[in-house]
């Protein structure tokens, strides 16, 4: 058996016959790389030829399951497909506010907050879509009473996302508050303030993107196409924006098996 490991995996570093001493103990730390060479090929001759990993599955994160698929979007509805032309200014425009935020960007970075403004930590996942949102939309709230709209409370309503906001955000931060409102995407509906958001998230992703970064922008603009074929009253406004986002995931982020053709 041995043999024939040894001709199917040759030795990088055999070790022929050394002049070890007679009181040679692999058991302590070599002193002549003789030794140290001899105790790894001990060590290497008792290990098993299969070995079995033992998991404890209680131990083993939820949520291990990740679908993935290679389809493209879904058509736009009839007569809602982007034309080519709108398609390029959509991202000549695009281009422009990404070219501005990275040049403004240490200036908006250093700008005080408003008191009320406290960003939550990257991780916290229910912080930012509640920061983002607000809770009348994270909790499906239909309306908000008349004492709350004496004035704009952004805990309700969702803080926008500023320049003074998205500055401050690392590209980890970035990724991760993008993974949170596409995950709550996927089993909710369109709404401004999400559009708003996903946007600005888009603006502030650094390129050449990360694969993670990459597997959530085709994952939104798969959402959004299923979203805009659903929308059963044709909401103009809704369908501009899904069509938006799948332009600049598909011609701006060079995804182009997303996108629309041209009407």
């Amino acid at each position: 058996m041995e043999s024939g490991v040894e001709e199917l995996m040759p030795r990088l570093l055999p070790v022929g016959d050394c002049d070890l001493a007679e009181d040679f103990d692999p058991t302590v730390p070599p002193r002549t790389p003789q030794e140290y060479l001899k105790r790894v090929q001990i060590e290497a001759a008792r290990c098993p030829d299969v070995v079995v990993a033992q998991i404890d599955p209680r131990k083993l994160k939820k949520k291990q399951t990740v679908n993935i698929s290679i389809s493209g979007c879904q058509p736009a509805p009839e007569g809602y497909s982007p034309t080519l032309r709108w398609q390029q200014q959509q991202v000549a425009n695009f281009s422009a506010v990404r070219q501005s935020l990275n040049k403004h960007r240490n200036h908006w970075r250093s700008q005080h907050l408003d008191s009320n403004v406290t960003m939550p930590k990257s991780e916290d996942e229910e912080g930012w879509k509640k920061f983002c949102l607000g809770e009348r939309v994270y909790s499906e709230i239909d309306a908000l009473s008349d004492n709350e709209n004496l004035g704009i409370d952004y805990m309700k309503v969702g803080f926008p996302p500023l320049l003074s906001i998205v500055s401050r955000m690392n590209q980890a931060t970035v990724t991760s508050v993008l993974e949170y409102l596409i995950s709550w995407f996927g089993e909710k509906k369109f709404t401004p303030e999400l559009g708003r958001w996903l946007y600005a998230l888009l603006a502030c992703l650094e390129k050449p993107l990360l694969p993670e970064a990459h597997s959530l922008i085709r994952q939104l603009a798969r959402r959004c196409s299923e979203v805009r074929v659903l929308e059963e009253s044709k909401n103009e406004e809704h369908i501009s924006a899904l069509n938006l986002i799948i332009c600049l995931v598909s011609r701006y982020f060079d995804q182009r098996d997303l996108a629309d053709e041209p009407s």
